[in-house]
């Protein structure tokens, strides 16, 4: 079922996510919505504060496959970027974003066991977008002063 997605500025948006507890079939259902709804928009990520759920699910699909991730931790990171990013939720808004060019995350998938990924280029900046998500954070909070500046000028 193809979710309704959260737009800026729903105060839901800046909240930190919990942790899942349990996979359940609550999660199960949840995380394949997600996928459905990202697919639906043209997206590369999700997190499921972006549907209006506080748990801690992402997903992703970079064009090897879709990935689902609950209780997702960051342990490395490697490098920094710059590169344009564009988020579901704050439709419309492409802004440069200083990410690192690579990273190792783990995560438990559906089935409840952990794994470990090495990410790098798109994968990796839409990781760190849904990991944003989940602390409560988007793309508009990682402005510049000068971005923030014109995006006020434009009305949005």
């Amino acid at each position: 079922m193809v979710l309704r997605i959260k737009k800026h500025p729903d105060p839901i948006l800046g909240k930190k996510a919990k942790e899942v507890e349990e996979i359940t079939g609550e999660i199960e259902k949840l995380a394949s919505d997600m996928l459905e709804t990202m697919y639906d928009n043209q997206g590369v990520g999700l997190a499921a504060s972006q549907v209006g759920v506080q748990k801690r699910v992402f997903v992703t699909d970079t064009g090897s496959g879709p990935q689902v991730f609950i209780n997702p931790k960051i342990l490395k990171k490697y490098g920094k970027e710059d590169s344009e990013e564009g988020c579901l939720s704050v439709p419309g808004d492409f802004l440069k974003i200083k990410r690192a060019k690579s990273l190792e995350v783990e995560a438990l998938n559906l089935e409840g066991k952990k794994f470990k990924i090495k990410a790098s280029g798109l994968l990796s900046r839409a990781i760190q977008q849904e990991m944003d998500h989940l602390e409560g954070i988007l793309i508009i909070d990682r402005m510049s002063f000068w971005q923030k500046l014109k995006r006020k000028l434009l009305g949005r």
